[in-house]
């Protein structure tokens, strides 16, 4: 993790300020000052501030905090309670390593505007942050900036409601994560400079969670805890029904978007670049994803949906544009150079799969192929354009209607695990009977 000094932190909340100057108080408002809440102070601000949120959840009136830094220990939020600042530069700055703002069975609790300072430190357990809130409903977290922690950014459990247009950067953990949500949306914030996640929407058992993962700009995500639920910008764990969409994710040790043991997920329209292991992964016992109209460019392996010896079965990978794939993965030597892989009842339909040292397309794994069709798609720049597996026990594939251009090797073969067998389907399509090849253009 890189540290971020007062300087910079001071610049990254200078860009979410709208006006960086106290304001007068309104009638409407909690007054800060009668509650003995000082901007810029050296002393401990943490009894006042706490008087003062207490009588924002008493008054129903929003407590106004002025521009500048407030060292604070831990802060507890009620119900009702409404928080805010003036566009990032209020500054609440940790003395501890406990959460700076923490609730537990609240809700309508409204936060904006204000930066949270962890000054690098802060627990490092992987449940905890800097911001901690556990069964909320209808929280709203806005605007808000979060920086310098060892563990999460912000840590939220059973909550309900939105987490929008925030900063979260310089963390150990996770900038964002996500328990047992109920119904979550998370919208156009941007975050960096993690050591293992940007945003993390988990479960502790498989079950409907309905997050909605929107607009977010991620780079710079590190695998300091080793791999798999590390290492990736939007981690999708165990939690059914959750949408990621229209995000931007470079620079990452593993995936851009990983979707593990889900069901009924959808990944549409997410740039990726920079990739260092599988850009998209849809893996383990996951069942119903649909992966459609992402652009992917640099990455080990473009997408993946895989694990049928795991039940991870059903989906549509469609739309999607794949480029400029790796010779070799640098955080996972396990990584093949693919374009596009899928093991069981899945559909790999109208894609544009392009420069990759390896496969295009490739459909199952030793015997771990069921129901595959390639169709429709244009594969270019490849060795082998298309590989299906007729290993011992692998199931049926169908290649149809794909325009293949430029493949080194051949352009459709069949592969017993990482060997190719037999010759190039494209010219003799009847050698194996479990896959069906037909009305593809070759050049």
């Amino acid at each position: 993790m890189t540290g971020i000094g007062r300087r910079n932190f001071l610049a990254l909340a200078g860009g979410l300020a709208l006006v960086a100057a106290a304001t007068p108080t309104r009638a409407a408002e909690i007054d800060a000052g009668a509650y003995g809440i000082v901007p810029n102070s050296t002393a401990d601000q943490t009894d006042a501030l706490q008087a003062g949120i207490d009588a924002t959840a008493v008054e129903g009136k929003p407590l106004m905090l002025e521009a500048g830094r407030y060292q604070v220990r831990q802060l507890s939020l009620r119900s009702g309670v409404v928080i805010e600042g003036v566009g990032g530069a209020t500054v609440l700055v940790a003395q501890t390593s406990e959460p700076v703002l923490y609730g537990d069975g609240i809700e309508n609790v409204r936060l904006a505007g204000l930066a949270v300072d962890g000054q690098g430190g802060g627990s490092a357990d992987g449940f905890s942050g800097l911001l901690r809130i556990m069964d909320c409903g209808n929280l709203d977290i806005e605007s808000c900036l979060f920086a310098n922690g060892s563990g999460n950014g912000v840590f939220l459990s059973a909550c309900s409601g939105r987490i929008a247009n925030c900063t979260a950067t310089g963390f150990g953990q996770t900038a964002l994560f996500a328990n047992d949500s109920k119904g979550l949306v998370i919208t156009g914030n941007r975050i960096a400079d993690c050591g293992n996640g940007g945003i993390r929407v988990f479960r502790g058992v498989p079950g409907e969670d309905g997050t909605i993962v929107t607009e977010n700009v991620i780079s710079d995500i590190r695998s300091g805890s080793g791999n798999g639920q590390n290492g990736n910008a939007i981690n999708v764990f165990r939690a059914d029904g959750v949408i990621v969409a229209n995000n931007v994710a470079s620079d990452v040790d593993f995936s851009a978007v990983r979707l593990n043991s889900t069901k009924n997920c959808v990944v549409r329209g997410n740039v990726a670049s920079l990739s260092r292991e599988v850009a998209i992964f849809s893996e383990f016992a996951f069942s119903g994803s649909i992966i459609a109209e992402n652009i992917i460019d640099g990455a080990a392996t473009g997408i993946s949906i895989t694990n049928f010896n795991d039940g991870g079965r059903l989906a549509v990978c469609q739309g999607n544009i794949v480029r400029n794939i790796y010779p070799a993965s640098p955080t996972n030597p396990d990584t093949r150079p693919v374009g596009i892989f899928a093991e069981a009842d899945t559909a790999i339909i109208g894609n544009v799969v392009e420069a990759v040292p390896g496969i295009g397309i490739a459909a199952g794994w030793g015997q771990y192929l069921r129901d595959v069709l390639i169709s429709g798609n244009v594969i270019r720049e490849t060795e082998y354009a298309v590989a299906v597996s007729v290993a011992p026990g692998a199931g049926t594939a169908r290649v149809a209607n794909n325009l293949i251009s430029g493949a080194r090797t051949r352009a459709i073969s069949g592969f017993a695990w990482a060997e190719p067998q037999g010759g190039d389907l494209s010219a003799d399509p009847a050698q194996f009977e479990t896959v069906a090849v037909e009305g593809n253009t070759i050049s």
